[in-house]
């Protein structure tokens, strides 16, 4: 197995390292340069399967990780946002000739006479696929589900800060019931949401804990305006987010747009029940009401707010963490790797 990158961090053998050019004054340039890079090494080196995880000219799978080239340039994202978000996203793309190449290229790739196979990480992102490459066959499509380290993520595992002193840490009490989210880009991800959900439960025990590196400026002053500012948590970022696994009572996460959410799938993994959205692909793997609730709408704080109160009951996120937990082999690298090795069979 190779390595095609422009640059490395650790590599274990016997992967093969193999390092392509990608000079140029602007990330446009560097890109461009690695695609004639990329390009002029296959020319002359066979590969038995060639997985791609960007827009690149030629490869047998293209398995866009990141999200969808074409949909990054479409307001779809953003479904659910107000119409100056939109606009301004669409502004953003105009003047970003990167990511517009990246379209531009991922377009002449899916629709050119021996399309590769997409890779998708969900069935939502799958859906996506069809709208913006109807054209494309079906036997060009494969649903690749995320899936997490479950060993790092056992809710087992001994190492890390306990469970009673982070909690002690975020200045919640001993009955104190912690709904957590991370993100990192709140507006996205539903924060206000889950901000004004948690203000319709008079239950002062609930607390909202924050992980993330964004400013929460906003948020906090939101949180003021309706009255929970104690009970709203930033803790800013974290290296060690297995530890408010631990800590937290169940996991929150409203997204308008995630096309399969890793944090959910680890908070699935510790056995944290969790509420997310129809707009997020990892919630597929989610039985409602069994593992948590996948709200239709991210915008309707009531269902939000009903969500959050039945996991209020202790007896309930028993019984929803147990079958979290049950869900731990699907979410296995072990599953992941099975079905990769058949999609290249």
């Amino acid at each position: 197995m190779s390595l095609l990158a422009s640059s490395f961090a650790q590599v274990r053998e016997p992967v093969v390292k193999v390092p392509l050019p990608a000079t140029g004054a602007t990330r446009l340039a560097r890109y461009l340069r690695f695609l004639d890079s990329l390009d002029a090494h296959l020319a002359g080196t066979k590969y038995d399967v060639v997985h791609a995880m960007l827009p690149v000219r030629q490869c047998d799978v293209y398995h866009p990780h990141a999200g969808l080239a074409a949909e990054s340039v479409a307001a779809g994202p953003l479904k659910h946002a107000g119409s100056v978000a939109r606009r301004l996203l669409r502004w953003a793309n105009a003047i970003n000739r990167k990511r517009q190449r990246f379209a531009a290229v991922e377009r002449a790739l899916l629709a050119g006479a021996r399309p590769p196979v997409v890779l998708c990480l969900s069935e939502y992102v799958k859906r996506t696929v069809r709208q913006h490459y109807h054209r494309l066959p079906e036997d060009r499509l494969a649903t690749l589900f995320n899936a997490v380290d479950v060993c790092r993520y056992d809710p087992e595992r001994a190492p890390g800060e306990p469970a009673l002193d982070l909690r002690k840490r975020l200045n919640v009490p001993a009955d104190g019931i912690i709904a957590l989210m991370i993100a990192q880009d709140f507006q996205r991800k539903g924060l206000a949401e889950a901000i004004g959900a948690l203000a319709r439960l008079e239950d002062r025990r609930l607390v909202l804990a924050v992980v993330g590196k964004q400013k929460p400026g906003a948020y906090r002053r939101l949180a003021r305006r309706l009255g929970v500012a104690d009970r709203v948590v930033f803790n800013g970022p974290t290296t060690s987010p297995f530890d408010f696994y631990r800590a937290a009572d169940f996991f929150v996460l409203p997204t308008r747009h995630d096309p399969c959410s890793l944090v959910v799938l680890e908070a699935l993994a510790m056995g944290l029940p969790v509420i997310s959205t129809a707009f997020n692909g990892a919630c597929e793997i989610m039985v409602e009401g069994r593992h948590g609730f996948v709200l239709p709408d991210p915008a309707d704080l009531t269902a939000l707010a009903e969500a959050m109160r039945q996991l209020l009951d202790p007896a309930a996120r028993q019984a929803i963490s147990q079958a979290c937990l049950a869900l731990r082999p699907r979410l296995a690298y072990r599953h992941h790797l099975d079905e990769l090795l058949r999609i290249y069979d």
